[in-house]
């Protein structure tokens, strides 16, 4: 019964084409063995068999390809598993394709090779065009700006490179060189290859090529020094996937280097598998005794198992046969009588449409390829190589493996925390740089403009007879300190832009386009950073101010007339000022004739200016009022003279011209530093090419602007900032700089695109502009200037306003009218009864003011002045008819003949004592309005 079953078993044959003699084919070829017993072990009722049917290919294209079209022509194999190679694929689904025979290859991995090419051709392994995204990832979170792949000169190798290129701009690394080595390179080829990239600078280098060639690689990288601390060395999976499982493959020769594999989750099932494998393939080939199951056996038995279930799934309708080609006379080769699988499409259908969760992980072709799978990077220490992280299609790089990882952006992981600490080559902890001038490198060419004036900023001297340059100045000396800055040595030497006959050998575009087309490495000068220079060159961090400006002449524009005695203050002060001396006069008030008393007021009030009073203020509120107006007076008169000194010893300097538009309005000449991009902002401005003066030096602009626009000179000079300031450190008694008014970027250093040096060149910058070593540069060539005083600024004078004062006018106003207010409340209230008498019938109002006046110029001889002088009782005293008595209401004669009148609230005479001749005439109290030529009634306000 069971014989009969057996025999009702369709047998399908599959050909296996492999380089039998290599070490990945025996892994490979041992899996495929394993996978058909365990799948059809596993699965005894199926009613299909696999017969394999191998072929050795024999490491050849043309023995790959002579193989597979024995086994579709002579076996009429149903599919094809292999073959090793990229290289021998290219060529073996070619056949598939023509003959309709699936060919699915568990090894080659290069891009080229996609179903687009061919429907008939699956992928059981990654596609190199997923790793190249782990790669990146690597380089761009280490700050890594160049690198350099070292690949093999075939399809494997080939293939990889547009990928790793386009990985690499997308995260703005650059690739400076491309090293390509023949899979049939000798010892003695591979070594002058790897001494040319010891000249290079950069020392990050990614290979990608097969274990046997790399083996030999790092032996030779080993044995010339380039395993030391400073390199780094980045594996694809093309090796790293073969670590331990080749015996060609010598670790001790990749100490320190990271390597990217495919990712396969450890499961029970998986290390089951590999202990029953080893065992087996122990028995099969004794020899290879550290032999381990790489990534590529698990694929291996993951395409058989898939081929087999297809196999199954076509079981009932299947033809197993191939459809004879019409052959002519005529036909000549094997492929003219290829047949034709008849069931090679529905064999097509159904590998597409197999899924299931294989050794290596889920499994399942997607237009004839495995989906993105993660990788695990890999730093080969010791015998052995010790996982530091992952690598996600969805997460980036990341330390552990999780079950769900955010989505991230390559570009956007650079830290390099998210992996584990790395041993690099040398020993070294610490993350290499990337980037090392080679000692025994080129030095770099450096080109420097040859300038004709302004030499502080670039002097060049070249010796004709002895053909040699020196070169001087500012932004040289600024570029050897920032490369004693470097963490590491820069050679270099400095090259002149010159014709044979000195001059510059043209404009500044011309020279940094040297440096765009190779000619030169660096340019170093007064190379201002702008956008159009920025497409096709970069420029380091600028270390020099920024901004064109223009220069003009500047004039005093004070006039110093007769009337210039009047500028400090101004209308408005003057006025308030006079009217608060007349009014202090009104409010100190002396007595005597009124036209004594007026004089006598003026003449007190306006000599507190020069404080040539000697008029006594005797009442304590005159007093008051009179202190508070001396320090008016004092702070006021200081003022005035501080300011009238200003108006006719300092000069108020303004610029001739403040607006470019009046410029061009005018019709007026500028000028301009010939070769420099000014001109062409010039241009933009509407300036006319006649109206364009260039000049080469400072002395040849102050020559222009001595003539002036109008015979042949200039009105206004633009220029960069950093020129303006040399020209006005010599000039600066004659013209001043007008706010810049076109932003730049200063000057720098420039560099070819993407070079790593940028990056460097622009911190070493700032460590020396922070420091104190560029104010010693800028002292040595521009002098420290201590003397000139800084032409962007003119002193001025401006006359001294109201504003500055109404505070004290405002104290002495309120002191005066509160002083004026007591006294005349305390007056009235003292003589009431004058103003208010019993019988006020027979007075009226304006007689009863009157006679209120008339005690108001009465002399008080309850004042201090009198009772001090102890001279009242001598005093005869009668009252007049017409009020009662008041202690206020005293009439005296004094002899003004004798001596002036006293001052404000009392009579005292010149020594201080009270007038000794005093009587009293009672006729001219009751009659007040008679004449007497010898006593005159005297006022006491206050």
């Amino acid at each position: 019964m069971s014989i009969g079953k057996r025999r009702m078993r369709e047998r399908l044959k599959v050909g296996v084409v492999l380089d039998l003699d290599a070490g990945v084919a025996k892994i490979g070829w041992s899996c495929i063995k394993m996978a058909i017993n365990d799948f059809y072990a596993t699965n005894s009722h199926y009613k299909t068999r696999m017969i394999l049917n191998s072929r050795d290919s024999k490491r050849d294209v043309v023995g790959a390809a002579a193989a597979a079209l024995d086994l579709i022509k002579n076996v009429e194999v149903q599919a094809i598993i292999g073959p090793t190679t990229s290289t021998q694929a290219d060529f073996v689904f070619n056949l598939g394709e023509k003959a309709e025979v699936p060919i699915i290859s568990y090894s080659a991995t290069s891009p080229s090779l996609t179903s687009i090419r061919s429907p008939y051709f699956f992928r059981a392994t990654q596609d190199d065009s997923i790793q190249v995204n782990a790669i990146s990832s690597i380089v761009h979170t280490f700050g890594w700006r160049e690198v350099v792949p070292i690949y093999m000169g075939n399809e494997f190798g080939e293939g990889i490179l547009p990928y790793l290129a386009d990985a690499l701009h997308a995260v703005d690394v650059r690739i400076p060189y491309r090293s390509v080595i023949s899979p049939k390179a000798t010892d003695d080829q591979i070594m002058a290859e790897l001494y040319k990239l010891m000249t290079m600078q950069t020392r990050v280098f990614i290979v990608h090529m097969y274990p046997s060639l790399g083996n030999r690689l790092f032996n030779k990288a080993k044995e010339i020094g380039m395993m030391t601390e400073g390199y780094v060395w980045i594996m694809s999976d093309g090796m790293t996937g073969f670590l331990g499982s080749s015996t060609s493959l010598h670790t001790e020769s990749l100490q320190g280097t990271l390597g990217v594999k495919t990712y396969v989750p450890k499961t029970k099932e998986l290390e089951d598998f590999r202990v029953r494998w080893k065992k087996i393939f122990l028995q099969d080939n004794p020899d290879k005794v550290d032999v381990e199951l790489s990534n590529y056996g698990l694929s291996a038995y993951d395409a058989t198992v898939a081929l087999a279930m297809a196999v199954e799934q076509i079981a009932t309708t299947a033809n197993f046969g191939f459809q004879k080609a019409n052959v002519s006379t005529s036909s000549t080769t094997d492929l003219d009588t290829l047949g034709v699988s008849r069931n090679g499409q529905n064999l097509l259908k159904a590998l597409a449409n197999i899924s299931f969760k294989g050794l290596s992980g889920d499994f399942q072709f997607i237009d004839g390829q495995l989906p993105s799978s993660p990788y695990q990077i890999v730093n080969v220490i010791g015998d052995g190589a010790r996982e530091v992280g992952f690598w996600t299609p969805r997460g980036g790089l990341v330390r552990e493996m999780k079950s769900s990882l955010p989505m991230t952006n390559i570009s956007s992981t650079s830290n390099p925390k998210q992996l584990a600490t790395i041993i690099w080559p040398g020993d070294s902890t610490a993350v290499p740089k990337g980037w090392q001038i080679p000692t025994n490198g080129k030095k770099l060419r450096i080109g420097v403009p040859v300038l004709q004036g302004f030499r502080e900023f670039v002097g060049v001297t070249i010796d004709n007879a002895t053909n040699t340059s020196t070169v001087t100045g500012y932004c040289i000396d600024v570029f050897d300190a920032v490369a004693q800055a470097l963490p590491y040595a820069l050679t270099y030497d400095y090259i002149p832009f010159a014709r044979p006959d000195g001059e510059m050998a043209g404009t500044y575009d011309d020279l940094i386009h040297q440096v765009n087309i190779g000619n030169y490495d660096v340019v170093v000068g007064d190379i201002t950073i702008i956008f159009n220079r920025s497409k096709y060159v970069d420029s380091t961090l600028p270390f020099t101010e920024s901004g064109v400006s223009m220069v003009v002449p500047i004039v005093d524009s004070k006039t110093k007339n007769a009337w210039v005695f009047l500028k400090p203050l101004t209308w408005d002060l003057w006025v308030t000022s006079f009217c608060f001396f007349i009014f202090i006069g009104f409010v100190v008030w002396f007595r005597g004739p009124p036209s004594y008393q007026a004089g006598t007021s003026f003449w007190f009030s306006f000599s507190t200016m020069v404080f040539a009073q000697n008029e006594k203020v005797v009442s304590n509120l005159g007093r008051t009022v009179v202190i508070i107006w001396f320090f008016v007076v004092l702070i006021f008169t200081q003022s005035y003279t501080a300011s009238l000194t200003s108006f006719l010893t300092v000069q108020k300097l303004q610029p001739t011209v403040t607006d470019v538009k009046e410029l061009i309005r005018n019709g007026k000449a500028v000028g301009y530093q010939p070769g420099s991009f000014v001109y062409g902002i010039l241009k933009d401005l509407g300036f006319d090419d006649s109206k364009l003066i260039p000049y080469v030096s400072p002395e040849e602009c102050d020559e222009l602007f001595t003539k002036g626009s109008g015979a042949g000179g200039i009105a206004a000079a633009f220029d960069e900032v950093p020129y303006i300031r040399l020209f006005l450190s010599k000039y600066c008694s004659k013209y001043t700089m007008i706010d810049p008014t076109f932003k730049v970027g200063g000057f720098g250093f420039v560099f070819p695109r993407r070079s790593p040096l940028v990056s460097d060149i622009s911190r070493a910058i700032l460590e020396v502009t922070e420091g104190d070593k560029m104010k010693r540069i800028e002292a040595a060539w521009f002098g420290k200037q201590s003397n000139c005083p800084d032409s962007t600024t003119s002193v001025t004078s401006t006359s001294l306003s109201l504003h500055s004062f109404w505070g004290l006018f405002l104290i002495a106003g309120i002191a005066s009218v509160l002083a004026l207010m007591v006294f005349v409340a305390t007056f009235v209230y003292e003589n009431w009864e004058a103003l208010m008498p019993s019988n006020s019938s027979q007075h009226s109002i304006w007689s009863r003011i009157l006679n209120l006046f008339s005690i108001f110029n009465q002399k008080d001889l309850r004042s201090h002045t009198f009772k001090k002088s102890g001279n009242i009782d001598n005093v005869g005293i009668s009252l007049p008819s017409t009020c009662a008595p008041s202690p206020s209401s005293f009439s005296i004669h004094t002899d003004f003949s004798r001596e002036p009148p006293s001052p404000l609230g009392s009579d005292l005479n010149s020594n201080g004592q009270a007038p000794q001749d005093v009587s009293v005439d009672v006729d001219q109290l009751t009659n007040p309005n008679q004449e007497n030529s010898a006593t005159e009634i005297n006022q006491a306000n206050i």
